[in-house]
């Protein structure tokens, strides 16, 4: 540690320290792949649990229950959605060295979409879904600003139009 401190505080060169961060940066972000590797793993084992006892123990005790718990199921499907999106995003930077903020704001909208198929009526307010409205709003207006900005070329998208 008293090794680095001195490197950095010592170092006359930015360019000397600008690799050394950038280094680190890489250096969390294989880190955080793994741990994401990880979620991704325990999400798609919580879903099968959850699908294991929701489907075959509860439907042969409680069948009317079994409807109640499908919007459940498609929340921890999304939830596996999101983990992979995650790992996406710090793949990406692996990468590439910088964000993609179309990515970004696509999980975004997923983890929004999440809580809005899992959104109990009977527990939550009006404005609690207002909200997640907005939410989504304001997300799709950035994804289309983040869209439209990008440079495209000309037979890209005179392809999407035929």
């Amino acid at each position: 540690m008293r090794k680095l401190s001195r490197q950095i505080f010592q170092t006359s060169e930015d360019g000397k320290f600008l690799s050394s961060l950038e280094s680190l940066e890489v250096l969390l972000a294989k880190f955080l792949s793994i741990l994401m590797i990880g979620v991704c793993f325990f999400t798609v084992y919580d879903l099968c649990f959850f699908l294991g006892k929701s489907f075959i123990v509860e439907s042969l005790t409680a069948p009317l229950k079994a409807k109640d718990s499908l919007f459940e199921v498609f929340g921890l499907f999304l939830n596996v959605l999101i983990a992979l999106e995650l790992l996406e995003n710090i793949t990406v930077y692996l990468k590439e060295h910088s964000v993609r903020y179309e990515l970004v704001v696509v999980t975004s909208l997923i983890a929004v979409a999440r809580k809005i198929i899992i959104f109990d009526i009977e527990k939550k307010n009006a404005i609690d879904l207002m909200a997640l409205a907005v939410a989504v709003l304001t997300l799709s207006i950035s994804y289309l600003i983040i869209r439209w900005s990008k440079p495209s070329k000309k037979s890209d998208r005179s392809k999407k139009l035929d």
